[in-house]
């Protein structure tokens, strides 16, 4: 890891306290992402955002800023370390990207995973918002999806036409 070079750190923070370390982040002008949906609260009372994600953020910073937000600038949150490696815990900018818009892209059809999938063919999109996007097909009755993954345990998944797909 480049001491000068920003990556995606992840962050664990306390269970509910996801979109309060995202708005502090913002308000420290810190690039950051809580996957979030919007879903029609109790009782009528309007919209109301939640995280996909219990207890993780990301921000992209290096590695010396990430360390100073988490001692020094009031964000109640730790930076996860890897158990392989016993290092800070990064995603790569093309992997955050892809995920950011599959699930940008696949608020009905799509979301989050809750478990691993069987290895697919490696594909790319070749058409439409997620042009550019690489990960595995999935087929479901008949419809076939782009899954792309976090760390090898986060996994998103979006609609996509099979013609729009091809093989890597």
């Amino acid at each position: 890891m480049a001491e000068q070079r920003s990556y995606w750190f992840v962050a664990k923070t306390r269970h509910g306290a996801e979109l309060g370390v995202r708005n502090r982040l913002t308000e420290l002008g810190v690039e950051n992402f809580v996957p979030t949906r919007r879903r029609r609260a109790s009782r009528g009372k309007g919209m109301v955002e939640e995280p996909l994600l219990t207890s993780f953020v990301f921000l992209r910073a290096c590695r010396q800023e990430a360390l100073n937000l988490i001692h020094c600038c009031g964000v109640k949150a730790d930076l996860v370390n890897d158990c392989a490696t016993h290092q800070l815990m990064f995603v790569s900018d093309k992997c955050m990207e892809d995920f950011r818009r599959v699930l940008e892209a696949s608020v009905e059809e799509g979301g989050l995973i809750d478990k691993p999938l069987a290895v697919g063919e490696r594909v790319r999109v070749i058409e439409g918002v997620l042009k550019g996007v690489e990960g595995n097909v999935l087929e479901i009755q008949g419809r076939f999806y782009v899954v792309v993954s976090l760390l090898n345990c986060l996994f998103a998944r979006a609609r996509v036409p099979r013609a729009w797909l091809e093989k890597v």
